[in-house]
């Protein structure tokens, strides 16, 4: 019988392991689409990621230290490279052979985060996902990192879905009176799907105040790029403009952890925008970090996933579909042109 409750496991994808200034001198343990994983730095500070298992007898590496540049095991002290090679067996004579290796995984550092190549062994044939407004003058720029009980396409797909807010968030962002049609075009490419929400008027709720109070109509998309970033986006005239790049590290097939970097500018000062930014931020994700729990286990309890979609789920299939894609391997022709939908929703 196929498995109905299992997500997609995409391997062939960089994802974010941690801060930069998270990884120091000792070894740290992570769970990367539900393996074992340790990070370390060599002796020039470079970073580098184990399967957290030594292959002599199986024991976890991130339990011993770094020697010499390298990851020494707790239990008999052979030590490993950055690149999984053994450079060093006590006691044995001569030089350790392939077969002594342990299985690495390709490691990128940018922008103040360390980056894993999702596949032990494989070769990457893209590069890390670039924040395009991290150092951007003018931009008051927050770093978050939360976490939340759900899958990859589940937590995506509530980052990026407009009908939910008027009711979970309701006050905070929209509100669910006056709602007018706005026009929703949906472009899909092989490894991405964006959507453009054309004749939207301000939001309501806090948010919307903060970037326009006096109103107008905003540019709002949203984004979804292999293997799992999500983006959201709004511009309110020339000065007023909030990117929000989210960067989801599938811990397990149910928990995920999100790298959210949120660039904004207003017309307002930093320091008077700063204290409202990350508590409002963390109180609407407080919010979805309840419903994602309760979708989970709701699943889990039934043994399925199962959604039943409309047109106005604009994005949340599409993502499913370039996970399960992505997972087989199958993207297709990246300079295929892309699919475009057009249809009309009441927010």
């Amino acid at each position: 019988m196929p498995d109905l409750l299992t997500p997609p496991r995409v391997r062939r994808g960089w994802y974010i392991a941690c801060p930069s200034d998270a990884l120091g001198a000792a070894p740290r343990a992570m769970r990367l689409l539900g393996d074992p994983v340790v990070l370390f730095r060599d002796a020039d500070g470079t970073a580098g990621a184990l399967v957290d298992r030594c292959p002599h007898r199986n024991v976890p590496l991130s339990g011993g230290a770094v020697v010499d540049g390298a990851l020494r095991c707790p239990y008999h002290g052979w030590r490993f490279a950055r690149d999984g090679r053994c450079a060093h067996i006590p006691a044995l004579d001569g030089p350790p052979g392939a077969a002594h290796s342990a299985d690495a995984h390709t490691v990128r550092e940018q922008q103040g985060f360390v980056w894993i190549w999702g596949q032990a062994g494989g070769e990457p044939d893209t590069d890390p996902f670039h924040f395009s407004l991290i150092d951007a003058p003018g931009y008051l720029v927050v770093r978050r990192e939360v976490a939340a009980t759900g899958s990859v396409h589940a937590v995506a797909e509530n980052a990026l879905d407009v009908p939910h807010t008027a009711f979970l968030h309701g006050g905070l962002f929209r509100t669910d009176r006056d709602r007018a049609p706005i026009q929703c075009v949906v472009t899909r490419w092989a490894d991405r799907v964006a959507c453009e929400y054309i004749g939207e008027a301000r939001p309501e709720g806090l948010v919307g105040r903060l970037l326009s109070p006096s109103g107008g109509l905003v540019t709002h998309f949203d984004r979804f790029i292999l293997p799992s970033i999500v983006q959201v986006e709004y511009r309110i005239g020339e000065e007023n403009h909030i990117l929000v790049d989210a960067a989801l590290t599938p811990v397990d097939d149910f928990e995920t952890r999100l790298t959210a970097v949120v660039a904004l500018k207003t017309r307002l000062p930093g320091f008077l925008v700063r204290p409202v930014v990350t508590p409002f931020a963390l109180r609407i994700f407080g919010q979805d970090q309840v419903i994602l729990k309760e979708q989970t286990e709701s699943m889990q309890h039934f043994g399925e996933q199962r959604f039943v979609s409309t047109d106005i789920d604009l994005l949340g299939p599409h993502i499913l579909k370039l996970l399960q894609r992505a997972e087989r391997g199958d993207l297709g022709d990246l300079d295929r042109a892309p699919t475009v939908r057009e249809t009309t929703m009441r927010v």
